[in-house]
C-alpha cells in the first residue's frame, strides 16, 4: 500500500494550462526582529547614558531601573551622601503633594479680563496642600533662597547642575556644575538637621 502526500488546497495553484505553478511569495519590507515587551529600546540606553541597572525578580524577569533625575545621577557618583539624598528627595515630595509644579492649561479665549475666581489660581486646594506647603515655606526658609532656587531646579524640576548653576550668573559650565553641587550638599544637610533625618 502506497502513501500519497496531499497539500491543502490553499498550497497548489495552477495556470491556465492546467499545470501546477508554485506559490508566489509575497513582496514586502523586511522584518527586523523586535525585543520583548517591556524592555527600553536602544535609543533609550543610550540616552540613559549608562546610568540603567539591570535586575532580576527572581522569577526570570528583567527589571530595568534607568536613574534619569540629576538627584538620582549625583547620588549614584557619590557626589552627596545618603542623609542628604533623602532630606532632599522629602522636599521634592513637599513640593510636589503642595501642588506647586507646573500644570499645562488652556487659554479661554471669550474670557476678556476676567481672573479666575472659582479656581483660586495659587491657592491651596485642600488641607493636604496646605500643610505640604508649610513644610516647603520652612525648609525654603532654613536653606536661604539661593539654596531654594538650585534645589528646586535640580531636584523638584530636574533640570540639569549647569543649568541651575547658569541661573546662579556663573558663566562657564564647569563653575556652574561646581557651585549647584556645593549649595545643594548645603542644602541637602541642612534639610537633614531640619527633619531628623540620619
Amino acid at each position: 500500500m502506497t502513501h500519497f502526500h496531499i497539500p491543502p488546497k490553499g498550497d497548489i495553484k495552477l495556470n491556465k494550462d492546467g499545470k501546477s505553478r508554485p506559490k508566489r511569495r509575497r513582496v514586502g519590507r523586511l522584518r527586523t526582529p523586535r525585543e520583548p515587551l517591556g524592555t527600553p529600546t536602544q535609543e533609550r540606553l543610550a540616552k540613559a547614558d549608562g546610568h540603567v541597572d539591570v535586575g532580576d525578580d527572581a522569577q526570570g524577569t528583567r527589571i530595568y531601573t534607568l536613574r534619569d533625575s540629576p538627584l538620582e545621577r549625583l547620588n549614584a557618583r557619590g557626589g552627596i551622601d545618603g542623609r542628604e539624598y533623602s532630606a532632599l528627595m522629602k522636599f521634592k515630595q513637599h513640593w510636589h503633594h503642595a501642588g506647586l509644579q507646573p500644570s499645562v492649561g488652556s487659554v479661554d479665549l471669550s474670557r476678556v479680563f476676567s481672573v479666575d475666581p472659582a479656581g483660586y489660581s495659587g491657592m491651596a486646594k485642600t488641607e493636604r496642600q496646605v500643610f505640604h506647603r508649610q513644610r516647603y515655606r520652612e525648609a525654603v526658609q532654613h536653606i536661604g533662597l539661593r539654596a531654594a532656587l538650585v534645589v528646586e531646579r535640580v531636584v523638584c524640576t530636574e533640570q540639569t547642575l549647569e543649568t541651575a548653576g547658569m541661573a546662579l550668573n556663573w558663566r562657564t559650565p564647569a563653575q556652574a556644575r561646581a557651585a549647584a553641587t556645593e549649595l545643594l550638599r548645603d542644602a541637602g544637610y541642612r534639610l537633614a538637621q531640619l527633619w531628623g533625618i540620619g
